[in-house]
């Protein structure tokens, strides 16, 4: 079989280009130095320096040193690089409609045990909250408009600017009492089930 040398150079060139980037955006997202991460990994930070240049050519074991460092996979050292940024267009991201209300993702990315959404109530619009899992605690901020909070019947004028703060573990509602659209902000902490915390 005849082998392309010049396709198999273009490609180590490739391989070594995305591993050097890689290796370096991850370290500096880590805040840590050539030296910290060259001694996690046990390796000389000379040959981290050359890793991270693109001009060395590593053996497996030290592939594999430098992803347990960075407690990454081997395929993500080599892999395209992620792009830095990536924007998101208005109603890009998961939205649902409850009544008059509605209650838009705020993050692209699931973020283990919260939820921060983005609440639109019109004119008189309410909406009641399900009560979470037991610990759980929740934030609303209100960018604009007046939002009252029930919450274990307690009730709750939220102006612009203002900040609440409940067990949302209870039940609790939400309601437009202004005289415009209002718009609130709903960050959600929740606490694991007893079964998980254990795990």
């Amino acid at each position: 079989m005849l082998v392309n040398w010049q396709i198999v150079a273009s490609m180590d060139s490739e391989l070594a280009a995305n591993l050097a980037l890689n290796l370096r955006e991850l370290r500096l997202a880590r805040a840590l130095t050539q030296q910290q991460v060259a001694r996690s990994a046990a390796i000389p930070r000379a040959t981290w320096a050359l890793l991270e240049s693109g001009s060395a050519n590593p053996t497996l074991s030290v592939l594999a040193a430098a992803a347990a460092a960075l407690g990454v996979s081997l395929e993500e050292l080599i892999a395209a690089p992620r792009a830095t940024a990536k924007l998101f267009r208005r109603g890009s991201l998961p939205c649902r409609v409850r009544g008059n209300v509605q209650v838009s993702s705020l993050l692209p990315d699931a973020l283990p045990g919260t939820q921060i959404e983005r609440l639109e109530l019109a004119r008189g619009a309410r909406l009641t909250g399900i009560p979470h899992t037991p610990g759980t605690r929740e934030y609303l901020t209100c960018e604009s408009g007046v939002i009252e909070v029930v919450a274990s019947s307690e009730v709750y004028r939220v102006e612009s600017g203002d900040v609440l703060v409940f067990r949302g573990d209870q039940r609790h509602s939400y309601a437009n009492i202004g005289q415009s659209a209002a718009v609130g902000f709903s960050f959600v902490l929740l606490r694991p089930p007893l079964a998980q915390l254990g795990a």
